[in-house]
């Protein structure tokens, strides 16, 4: 990682403001610490600013690059490049624009490893984890790295809209089962959603109501003997107000979801805005940590199998019980 700190300028400060802009601090930020000649330049900056400018913008890089996809690195996690993305960037977004805060601040162990276990909603680039991960990061000086979609790192979209590798240099895994035993298995600080993408998939109707748990995290926990940090997440669910998740069209283009609502317009006009979420007050309720009580050592051999998988599977859905219930009581008192 190259130059000196990033500091906001006037220009910055009005993409901060105006959210077609956002697109471009990400980028803007990535190229004061890298040599990115595939990346975007100032003319194509300013086309995203306007009505449909994204689009010429797009096709004026594509022809620099002499009409190809922009390079694909070989990334790695770069601990310090996160730290300064998350003191540089992410700072004012969440102290500004999310509010973002922590609640229940005593269940915070003072040290990792865990896994961070939270409920996942919104239906738009995962700010929820980001907020979670900078809060985490600001107060305990955690390295966190959070567990992705797939599609977050190798989409086309993603390839134009972000830097080569800049989810892998920021911390990102993989939601594959490898890799997510990899991360566990070197004791870091691992931001999960247990939901997976039924999460955000649930749309504006069940913005509430928390999705079935994949019971891996409960394995690799017990395994690794890593505590599972629970976290209940309220504000997540209004990133993307009102919206409904278009799943077969989404396929077609190769989307874990498609979300249609009153902003599609907007986002047709300024596609630079997939990386950006409506204002909310992210509040994160830490929970105590959960270990597994119940020893799976203690199952006959001949029946391990089976009887392992169900238990896992029933401790992950009690433990999604809990969140849930958690979850409708600070709803009732918000609402009383």
């Amino acid at each position: 990682m190259r130059g000196e700190g990033f500091t906001f300028g006037w220009f910055d400060w009005f993409c901060l403001w105006y959210p077609p802009g956002w697109l471009i601090l990400f980028n803007r930020h990535w190229q004061h610490y890298h040599a990115d000649p595939d990346g975007w330049n100032w003319l194509e900056y300013i086309l995203f600013l306007i009505p449909g400018g994204f689009y010429l913008a797009l096709l004026i890089r594509w022809l620099r690059l002499g009409c190809r996809l922009p390079r694909r690195e070989t990334p790695t996690f770069d601990p310090n490049y996160q730290k300064a993305f998350r003191d540089e960037i992410l700072a004012p977004i969440v102290k500004y624009y999310f509010r973002g805060e922590l609640q229940q601040i005593e269940n915070l162990p003072e040290n990792g490893p865990a896994i961070v276990a939270m409920n996942h909603a919104g239906m738009c680039f995962p700010w929820d984890f980001l907020v979670l991960a900078y809060l985490l990061g600001d107060t305990r000086d955690w390295i966190v790295q959070p567990l992705a979609g797939v599609s977050l790192f190798e989409h086309l979209w993603m390839i134009w809209w972000l830097p080569s590798g800049w989810s892998e240099v920021l911390g990102g895994v993989r939601a594959e089962y490898d890799e997510f035993e990899a991360a566990v298995a070197s004791k870091t600080i691992l931001l999960y959603a247990p939901e997976g993408l039924r999460g955000p998939c649930k749309g504006w109707p069940l913005r509430f109501q928390i999705q079935t748990f994949h019971p891996s995290f409960i394995s690799l926990s017990d395994r690794y003997q890593i505590p599972i940090l629970p976290v209940v997440c309220l504000g997540n669910e209004y990133l993307h107000p009102f919206a409904f998740n278009l799943k077969n069209i989404g396929k077609i283009f190769g989307l874990p979801f498609l979300p249609i609502s009153f902003l599609i317009i907007v986002f047709i006009l300024f596609p630079s805005m997939g990386v950006w979420a409506m204002r909310s007050r992210l509040q994160y309720y830490i929970q105590p940590l959960y270990r597994n009580s119940d020893s799976q050592n203690t199952i006959e051999p001949q029946t391990a199998s089976s009887k392992i998988r169900l238990n896992t599977y029933q401790q992950a859905q009690a433990l999604r019980e809990k969140l849930q219930s958690k979850l409708n009581c600070l709803l009732n008192i918000n609402e009383s």
